[in-house]
């Protein structure tokens, strides 16, 4: 993944998603408030190209929506009726989307308030920590739709909230609130008061840019990975990783630092 400088990356993405950067935070924000930021192709495109370019200097990404609504799912209204195969690729899209976010160069915090329905919920599953405040609301209406989960919610949300959750959701269009899905299903690992996610998810993004770069990339990108993996096989790319991350000049540089620190404490007491 290549890493761009801010102006370009703010350039280069579509009206309906802006960008700014705080320091070592990334803000992106959907911006379709009138459509409680449904999906469409434009905003579908433009997400991927800005997680899959992040500035050099962003170290964490917060991902919201403006508005009322994180995201109600896909744009029903510019859905058309699409043949097998066209439908085959728009999914993959959608697919290539969260694998881009979760596989992201940085950690990504999501915002959740009001709709986080459908293709909006995949959103979220994808992003590697969830604040959400308590308007948030989760849907999976699909079988309603008479359509299926297209960007890769059948995979990660039953390992998030399992799998007879999610054939609920979508088999009788139910919906959790923000208390009950923190509360039961461990959705989010964040639950705010009102307006206050945004403030939260800043404070979150701004402890992860204090870690070592490279700890942040191992933990986001191995991890999951070694979820899925057989245990022996897990275990032996763990050992990979603890090879790699402790050998990095930074993951080096804070051990001498604490070592010292602690002879220094040790002095004074």
């Amino acid at each position: 993944m290549s890493a761009v400088r801010h102006d370009l990356w703010q350039a280069g993405l579509p009206e309906c998603l802006s960008a700014e950067t705080r320091g070592g935070i990334g803000i992106l924000t959907l911006n379709r408030p009138a459509k409680r930021n449904a999906l469409n192709d434009a905003l579908v495109l433009g997400l991927e190209t800005a997680f899959g370019n992040v500035p050099e200097e962003v170290r964490a990404i917060v991902l919201r929506g403006e508005g009322d609504h994180f995201c109600a799912g896909l744009d029903l209204n510019e859905l058309r009726e699409a043949s097998m195969i066209e439908s085959f690729h728009t999914s993959g899209i959608g697919q290539r989307l969260n694998n881009t976010l979760q596989f992201c160069r940085v950690p990504v915090v999501s915002v959740l308030h009001g709709a986080v329905i459908g293709g909006g919920l995949e959103l979220a599953a994808a992003s590697h920590l969830r604040v959400a405040e308590p308007s948030a609301f989760y849907g999976l209406p699909e079988g309603m739709r008479g359509i299926f989960v297209g960007s890769g919610g059948s995979v990660r949300l039953p390992r998030l909230i399992g799998a007879a959750t999610v054939m609920d959701m979508m088999l009788t269009g139910r919906t959790y609130g923000a208390e009950e899905a923190h509360r039961d299903l461990r959705l989010t690992q964040y639950l705010v008061g009102p307006g206050e996610g945004l403030a939260k998810a800043m404070d979150l993004a701004e402890r992860i840019t204090r870690n070592a770069p490279l700890a942040n990339f191992a933990i986001t990108q191995a991890l999951p990975r070694i979820v899925e993996q057989a245990p022996q096989e897990g275990l032996f790319t763990e050992m990979l990783m603890v090879s790699i991350a402790q050998n990095d000049e930074e993951a080096k540089r804070r051990l001498r630092e604490f070592l010292v620190e602690k002879k220094n404490k040790v002095q004074r007491s």
